[in-house]
């Protein structure tokens, strides 16, 4: 195993390598002079007042960075929030640290603080925003009269439930004063241009860090049936249920939707995300000999029958070389979803690995890494987990049983005990999850 583990690090490395978002500003950011160009965008920074940098998300620190060498003087300040751990120094940009994923106090009195000086802006400012993933719950400033207790209820439930991230973010937009659009709102009529790295499905601006600067083409009555489909409205706290009733009742102003004026005079524009990962990994692969296929970068549903898709093609690639011939690299990125149903400890890549390990108990020759970018899967210390053939063989030896910590959502403590978790700390950067496979004759 110890072999395959190195392998499968290094590719997972080098897909997280290539969305490192300092790299990814300064592919899409560049100034001239006075004039600063933003993908097909240019601004001429000497006719602006002021100009800000404010932003959320786990890899904001090094996009701050990024931009701070390229406007140089030209930036008066700013202020980043990013997860506990994820900081870095920066010359004008203060950084806040909060509480990620359930969001905490420091995360409130850090968004109540950029809030006030987004409102502070004119409309002779140029307002430069990063996010990434994290960035919806390192937001939390609750709509009055919501606290953030019921919104920590509220997070903590959804992602319990299984709910896809655009469910959540949908409902999240529609408890906030910053996301849905909210943060455009406040700072109109003042210029802004966000930049942001992708962890979702589909790259939907509206859904990264659930889209601040962004038209939110949800509604609250789409929030009423992610709640009754997760069968969540005798869990949720009664004024959160009951919020929703009035916005869908119309009692509530909606988040600004695509039209709105706000949105005049922002640019959004993705700078990295989860392909441009998948495609550096397979070149780190082909380059160790590999015969390599990315599957998707669109992956989701439950873990654990993700796991067993893997599985499958492993097996079919080990008994008839297909849908590619050993040795094998199959590789997939995206978001996988996991219900809990037990009080272990883990993530979803974790679960994804167990899953896997399950399926594959036996067959030589076949091993997996399923990791976060971002180096967290869930509330845990670890990125993710390795497995092959033989996992479950030495977990029975331990007198542990496999199948019992699956059932539990106990992933971690069966990894941590077999010495295959992946740790490697903050990446600072976040673009979802990759799946990397192996397969040798």
């Amino acid at each position: 195993m110890k072999g395959q583990k190195k392998t499968l690090e290094d590719i997972f490395m080098a897909g997280v390598k290539a969305v490192d978002p300092e790299r990814a500003i300064q592919k899409y950011v560049r100034r001239q002079g006075n004039q600063l160009f933003v993908g097909d965008c240019s601004y001429g920074l000497d006719s602006y007042r002021k100009i800000f940098l404010f932003g959320a998300g786990k890899g904001t620190a090094p996009m701050a960075k990024a931009m701070e060498d390229i406007l140089g003087e030209w930036l008066t300040n700013g202020l980043i929030i990013v997860k506990y751990g994820h900081g870095i120094p920066l010359e004008k940009t203060q950084i806040l640290e909060a509480g990620h994923p359930i969001p905490d106090k420091a995360g409130l009195e850090a968004t109540e603080e950029l809030l006030k000086q987004t409102q502070e802006c004119t409309e002779d400012d140029l307002i430069l925003c990063v996010f990434t993933g994290g960035g919806s719950a390192l937001l939390p400033a609750p709509t009055f009269p919501l606290t953030l207790d019921e919104k920590q209820e509220t997070t903590h439930l959804l992602l319990e439930c299984g709910a896809t991230i655009n469910e959540i973010n949908a409902i999240r937009k529609h408890l906030s004063r910053s996301k849905g659009g909210r943060l455009a709102k406040e700072a109109y009529p003042a210029t802004i241009v966000s930049l942001l790295l992708s962890d979702v499905i589909g790259d939907r601006l509206d859904v990264i860090a659930s889209g601040p600067t962004v038209p939110d083409e949800s509604t609250y009555s789409d929030c009423i049936k992610i709640i009754d489909r997760y069968k969540l409205s005798d869990r949720l706290p009664k004024s959160v249920t009951d919020h929703f009733i009035k916005g869908a009742a119309g009692s509530l102003p909606e988040t600004p939707k695509p039209g709105d004026p706000v949105f005049s005079k922002v640019q959004n524009l993705i700078v990295g995300n989860n392909r441009e990962s998948l495609l550096a990994a397979k070149e780190r692969a082909i380059s160790l000999g590999y015969n390599t296929i990315i599957l998707s970068s669109q992956i989701e549903g439950e873990a654990r029958e993700v796991a067993h898709v893997f599985a499958a093609i492993g097996k079919e690639i080990s008994q008839a070389n297909l849908p590619i011939s050993s040795p094998a690299c199959v590789i997939a990125g995206g978001e996988t979803t996991v219900s809990i149903q037990g009080r272990g400890k883990g993530g979803r890549s974790q679960e994804l690995a167990l899953a896997c390990a399950i399926a594959i108990d036996g067959w030589e020759g076949i091993s997996l890494l399923s990791a976060g970018t971002d180096g967290t899967d869930g509330p845990t210390d670890a990125a993710g987990a390795f497995v092959n053939g033989a996992t479950c063989k030495r977990a029975r030896r331990m007198n542990s049983d496999p199948r019992d910590f699956l059932l539990t959502n106990d992933s971690y403590t069966l990894f941590a005990s077999l010495g295959n978790l992946l740790k490697t700390g903050p990446t600072r950067t976040n673009v979802m999850d990759i799946i990397c496979m192996l397969v040798q004759a």
